[in-house]
């Protein structure tokens, strides 16, 4: 459907991404229909005589599936299957068989099928119920052939089985994450293909699923990385965002997405060879916005870069994003500038500190070591200025990221009272932040 306002070739690639979800999903695409509308059609989605027309074509083809480029109503699902006497699935139905195909774990299984029955429950059709008993189709994966042939209620009792579930498994989750507080935290996203989990290999030396397909990674996976002598940090690949991405879908993955919320920075890795990366951009951000990670740190990485034909293009875009990274992640291109990128965002927002503290505080400093980097380590004597007690204490000179400024304030505001009792000539004489 063409929308008032909208050209006829933004509706062609919206159709010509349709048509590569279809291929992901295994199926062959025979015919495209179009159809420039003021208003949607309560009934039906498109007017009576597009109907009569995808009729025809379904009749001639010997077609058995039909999908929409947009999600249908209930109302609107089941008067089109009526009249058109065939299995139909919209975008959304379209994209959640997708997920169930490439679901491998059973977190992700989980997440894909609570969504699946979250769209299910309103749905319930005799063709879904007709083609549950087959082996494979389009629209089949997933649920499972008992849940699409049982009534509301037991999809009702089923999701709550399933809620409760995910439930656990982001306790688990969090309660990990919570053990990974010491490292800087960086997440990868961008539109689904634009080669996250190549980059992900390249960096890391994994071995991550990194195929030229819609929706190949579907699972969070983390890893630690140097990205400079002494510098380790921990890398995250997630599931890959598309237009029209179904709402649920986001809430169902709400365990795999809070590496996304959690992370310290966000790596936004764009496919600079497809024609419409902007717009691919554009629906990143609404995600993220969606998410509340919008004024994360980000790291613009544009991607492919060995595979642009015309050069002015990247030009153009250094001219227009010059604190971007510009990588070939499958011929490792650009590697060493991005990690040096990476590393000045990671640090754009590190605070330093001077303490004055007792050498016998080990923990403390171990502590210290631990959330931060120091910078350099002076033993000497000192006291505290209102006290005669001279005792040997470390002068520690360290820079912390933002998120252990809450660990920092308490030390500052414990150990404020020590001073060297010969003040070095470095200029300072107050324990605190430089």
């Amino acid at each position: 459907m063409i929308a008032p306002g909208e050209s006829r070739w933004e509706a062609e690639d919206s159709l010509n991404e349709l048509h590569l979800l279809v291929e992901t999903a295994g199926a062959i695409v025979t015919d495209r229909v179009t159809q420039r509308i003021s208003h949607i059609n309560a009934a039906t989605y498109v007017g009576k005589g597009k109907v009569g027309e995808i009729k025809q074509l379904v009749g001639q083809r010997k077609t058995d599936l039909v999908i929409f480029d947009d999600e249908l109503s209930p109302v609107q699902l089941r008067n089109l299957e009526k009249a058109l006497d065939c299995k139909l699935l919209d975008r959304s139905a379209l994209i959640l068989d997708i997920f169930a195909q490439h679901a491998r774990t059973a977190t992700a299984k989980t997440q894909v099928e609570l969504a699946q029955l979250e769209y299910l429950r309103t749905r319930l059709t005799r063709h879904w119920t007709h083609l549950s008993r087959q082996k494979g189709g389009i629209g089949t994966k997933g649920p499972g052939e008992t849940q699409i042939e049982t009534d509301r209620r037991m999809i009702g009792q089923r999701i709550s089985t399933l809620k409760a579930r995910l439930e656990k498994i982001d306790r688990q989750r969090t309660a990990q994450r919570k053990g990974r507080s010491a490292f800087t935290r960086v997440s990868l996203v961008g539109y689904t293909n634009a080669g996250k989990s190549t980059l992900m290999n390249a960096v890391a030396k994994t071995n991550l699923v990194a195929e030229d397909r819609l929706f190949a990674t579907l699972d969070s996976t983390t890893r630690t990385v140097y990205i400079a002598p002494g510098r380790q940090i921990l890398i995250s690949d997630t599931v890959g965002f598309i237009r029209k991405l179904p709402h649920r879908l986001i809430q169902s993955f709400k365990s795999t997405l809070d590496e996304i919320r959690e992370s310290d920075i966000l790596l936004h890795i764009v496919d600079v060879t497809h024609e419409r990366f902007s717009e691919h951009m554009q629906v990143v951000d609404e995600t993220l916005a969606e998410l509340n990670v919008k004024d994360k740190p980000t790291l613009l990485v544009f991607n492919k870069i060995d595979a642009v034909e015309h050069k002015e293009q990247l030009h153009a875009l250094h001219e227009q994003y010059p604190a971007a990274a510009f990588i070939s992640a499958e011929r490792g291109i650009g590697l060493t500038e991005f990690r040096k990128l990476l590393l000045d965002v990671i640090e754009a927002d590190f605070s330093e500190t001077v303490i004055y503290l007792p050498i016998e505080e080990q923990r403390t400093i171990a502590h210290i070591r631990e959330i931060g980097e120091v910078l350099s380590e002076d033993y000497m004597t000192g006291q505290v200025d209102y006290e005669n007690e001279v005792r040997n204490v470390v002068r520690l000179h360290f820079r912390t990221a933002p998120r252990f400024e809450r660990d920092v304030i308490p030390l500052i505001a414990r150990y404020r009272h020590y001073k060297p009792v010969n003040l070095p000539a470095t200029g300072d004489n107050n324990t605190g932040t430089v």
